[in-house]
C-alpha cells in the first residue's frame, strides 16, 4: 500500500487564528502548518512556544492538533476544526474510527454549529479521511 503524503498549509489557513496570533507565529518563523508541527512537536516545545508567544498553552495545543489533522489531504484546513470539535485530535485517532460512528457525529455537529446539514461531509469523504489517516499512521 502506498502511504498518503502529508499536506502542508499556510498558517493563516488554520481555523480560529486571529491576525494578531498569525503575526506572532510568523514572528517566530512559523508560516506553515509543518513549521508549527516542527516547533511544537513535544510538550516541552509547546511550553516554550507558549512562553515565547505569551499565549496560554491550551491554544498552542489546539493549533498543533489542528495542524496535525490538516496534514490529512482530504481533511485539510476545511474540516480539521470540525474533527477537533468531534473529539478527534490526531490522525491516529481518526484512523481508528468507523464511518458509521463518525459521520453521524459530524453531521450533528455541523447542524448544531452552523444550522447547515448540507455542509457536512458525506460518508464517502469521511471514509476517505479514515483511509488516508490509516495510510499515514502505518
Amino acid at each position: 500500500m502506498i502511504a498518503t503524503p502529508s499536506t502542508n498549509h499556510p498558517i493563516q489557513s488554520l481555523p480560529g487564528l486571529s491576525d494578531t496570533q498569525i503575526q506572532a507565529l510568523n514572528d517566530c518563523d512559523i508560516t506553515t502548518t509543518f513549521d508549527l508541527l516542527r516547533q511544537g512537536n513535544t510538550l516541552s516545545q509547546r511550553q516554550q512556544l507558549s512562553k515565547q508567544l505569551n499565549t496560554n498553552i491550551k491554544y498552542i495545543n489546539k493549533w498543533t492538533a489542528l495542524a496535525n489533522l490538516a496534514r490529512i489531504p482530504g481533511v485539510g484546513c476545511q474540516y480539521c476544526g470540525l474533527l477537533l470539535h468531534a473529539g478527534v485530535s490526531t490522525p491516529q485517532q481518526l484512523a481508528g474510527m468507523t464511518v458509521q460512528r463518525l459521520h453521524p457525529l459530524l453531521r450533528r455537529l455541523q447542524v448544531q454549529l452552523l444550522n447547515r446539514a448540507d455542509l457536512a461531509p458525506d460518508t464517502g469523504q469521511v471514509a476517505t479521511w479514515i483511509q488516508q489517516a490509516q495510510q499515514m499512521t502505518q
